[in-house]
């Protein structure tokens, strides 16, 4: 059994459907890049399989557990929801952090507020917020940016901002780590060095679904890749498989566009 599963997962807004049945497996540990044209559908699935938009019909499972079945739960509610997001961490293309709050405060707020919830007792609760902030001081580390803790977005580059948003998608430790363009906001200059945290991410057993325009940089990080077009799944397999020896005329013509990014 694979350790994640996506099974006929559909998405319409009004009368355009944008998603037509979405199939796919990962194994642990595993990077999935997803490429395609705008409009294709990569970004709406991305939001469906974080329940930032809830699929039309399909189904989604983890390690054998099916978090979502559109016939099981039609109506989700906010608590619902909330707790299976947390099953994923989503770093977006524009970094989203919180510009009134430190660099610590941004990765911890997430952590000690689920905290809060628990109700517990002041020194446990005292306890466990210091193991939140252990937790956020090794996440730099990961991330080359111990010495920033105490900064503010506003006094970090693009790039600084996004290894942050990445250390804070990993605070809450999800079972899968997904990516929305990570770099698209980004100057050519401050792209390598995003990279380069997610290529030491995936060193670290982490799986990681990436929806990429950067074509060289899914072609070496990936285990599996995705080509969508036109809500589906057009071609899927191995990079050396899908950009060496597409398939299909859409991944063809596709990649042929983008032979100036490799």
């Amino acid at each position: 059994m694979a350790f994640f599963e996506v099974k006929n997962i559909k998405k319409q807004f009004g009368k355009t459907e944008v998603l037509k049945g979405i199939d796919f497996s990962m194994e642990k540990g595993q990077v999935l890049s997803i490429i395609g044209s705008s409009g294709s559908g990569k970004t709406t699935l991305l939001r469906c399989l974080n329940f930032l938009e809830t699929p039309d019909m399909g189904t989604i499972a983890i390690n054998g557990e099916t978090i979502f079945d559109s016939i099981k739960h039609k109506n989700l509610k906010d608590n619902e929801l909330r707790e299976r997001r947390l099953r994923f961490g989503l770093v977006f293309q524009s970094f989203n952090l919180f510009p009134q709050y430190t660099v610590m405060e941004n990765i911890t707020l997430a952590p000690i507020l689920q905290l809060k919830e628990k109700k517990l007792e002041k020194e446990e609760y005292k306890h466990r917020v210091e193991e939140i902030q252990t937790n956020a001081k090794v996440l730099l580390d990961r991330v080359n940016l111990t010495e920033k803790c105490g900064f503010y977005p506003c006094e970090l580059s693009g790039g600084q901002q996004q290894r942050v948003a990445i250390a804070r998608a990993l605070a809450l430790s999800p079972d899968i780590l997904c990516f929305d363009e990570p770099t698209s906001a980004l100057d050519p200059e401050l792209t390598g060095e995003v990279l380069h945290v997610i290529k030491e991410l995936k060193s670290a057993d982490s799986t990681m679904i990436i929806v990429t325009h950067e074509m060289e940089f899914a072609k070496n990080v990936s285990d599996e890749v995705i080509f969508m077009a036109n809500g589906v799944i057009e071609e899927q397999g191995t990079p050396k498989e899908v950009f060496e020896h597409p398939q299909s005329p859409l991944t063809q013509a596709f990649l042929n566009k983008s032979m100036e990014t490799f």
